[in-house]
């Protein structure tokens, strides 16, 4: 018998008779002949309500008690959906991340799965019941209780179902993965399948539907994962690996937009590699993560230099900045958090030529300017002004036929 792991996130379980509609779909899945673990968000908003009451309390909360904490939305949910299981007639049981010994590592909101003791699991689910555990936590050392911040329970339903061996299923508030989103691009076409490869990509230039550490965990040890809607009746999105003769055609699956970067530029900086050395051993020490990148000469002497970092980093950018202009009264800087970084996505860009000539040309033909732009071998990102991503999403979708028209 098949083993399959659900997934449903905070709206799917929000209210208690949201929770009862759930277990209806868990039962549904055992009566087709499969054992059932299932891995449960926070009820609705109950984690912000908790982090609300946090800094009510304290204006910087301590991260170990944070995590005391946080683990309790989880706890909620799990007993609750147990409870509705066993009420429609389906013997279940619930347990949570530390019940489970779920190991992690010990860096408090923020931690990483190390591996999960499934034997409890494998004993519960011979006796016929169906698992609900608590995604989004785990212990540390010394069974400190940890939380894995963004994408929690996305990753904790891939790492159960790839010590399992099972599939993975993940219900959550749309009905599964668009060539962009829908919100932004008018018509976006729903996929009815993309490559591991192309979904790790979307994740990490901002597509919400999963997070990356989740499609990075199904692509490394090869779980089948589906994205569909908790709530209506349709089908879904197969993330499979390897590639797809529904794809054969398509040279461009999806496009990204986000608005999480901002760009800084160094002018007049002295032309050696000492000072490219500098800039980016000085954001490392500072970990903030330098993406795209590029230089221009100035003069004889001195250069350009442009980069982005993520938005939050700002004032670190800010300081660093003011550091070197003091030092050298020539250099001037400035910063622009007035884009948005647009990234096109797919594995027929590996055997097609042209996409970044056809990107230039739709951009152009419409008056919009690229900043910075890099590729990769299936993937092409540019920065462009923010008053301009409209226009551009709706350029390029039509461009790359991502819409139906």
């Amino acid at each position: 018998m098949s083993i399959v792991v659900q997934k449903y996130g905070g709206t799917s379980v929000g209210t208690p008779e949201k929770i009862k509609d759930v277990a209806k779909k868990v039962i549904r899945k055992k009566m087709e002949g499969h054992q059932v673990v299932v891995i449960v968000s926070a009820m609705g908003k109950s984690t912000d309500r908790l982090t609300e009451l946090a800094s009510q309390v304290s204006e910087y909360p301590n991260s170990r008690e944070m995590d005391v904490l946080l683990t309790t939305g989880e706890q909620v949910s799990i007993s609750l959906l147990a409870m509705a299981l066993w009420d429609q007639g389906m013997p279940a049981i619930s347990f949570t991340g530390s019940q489970l010994n779920i190991k992690t590592t010990s860096i408090h909101q923020k931690a990483r799965i190390l591996d999960i003791d499934v034997g409890k699991i494998h004993q519960e689910l011979a006796k016929d019941k169906v698992v609900v555990v608590a995604g989004f936590q785990g212990v540390g050392k010394d069974q400190e209780l940890t939380t894995l911040g963004r994408g929690g329970s996305d990753t904790s339903a891939v790492a159960l179902a790839a010590k399992l061996r099972a599939s993975c299923e993940i219900y959550t508030d749309v009905d599964g993965i668009y060539t962009m989103d829908p919100r932004k691009l008018k018509k976006a076409k729903k996929l009815s399948v993309i490559t591991s490869e192309e979904m790790m990509e979307m994740a990490s230039l901002g597509a919400g539907v999963l997070h990356h550490r989740s499609v990075e965990l199904a692509h490394k040890f090869r779980v089948p994962l589906y994205v569909a809607s908790a709530f209506d009746e349709v089908a879904g999105t197969r993330i499979v690996n390897g590639g797809s003769e529904e794809m054969e055609e398509s040279v461009v699956t999806g496009m990204t937009s986000s608005h999480s970067d901002i760009q800084v530029t160094l002018m007049y900086l002295p032309a050696n590699m000492n000072s490219l050395r500098r800039i980016f051993s000085e954001m490392a020490e500072k970990e903030v993560n330098v993406d795209m990148i590029s230089q221009m000469t100035a003069s004889q002497n001195r250069m350009h230099v442009s980069f982005t970092v993520p938005r939050e980093d700002t004032a670190v950018a800010r300081e660093m900045m003011e550091a070197w202009k003091v030092e050298d009264d020539v250099i001037q800087w400035e910063i622009n958090e007035n884009i948005v970084k647009m990234s096109i996505v797919g594995l027929g860009m590996r055997s097609h030529s042209g996409v970044a000539g056809k990107v230039f040309d739709l951009l152009a033909a419409n008056n919009i300017e690229i900043k910075m732009i890099t590729t990769s071998e299936i993937n092409l990102s540019w920065v462009i002004d923010a008053k301009d991503e409209d226009k551009a999403i709706q350029v390029i979708g039509d461009g790359f036929e991502l819409t139906d028209i």
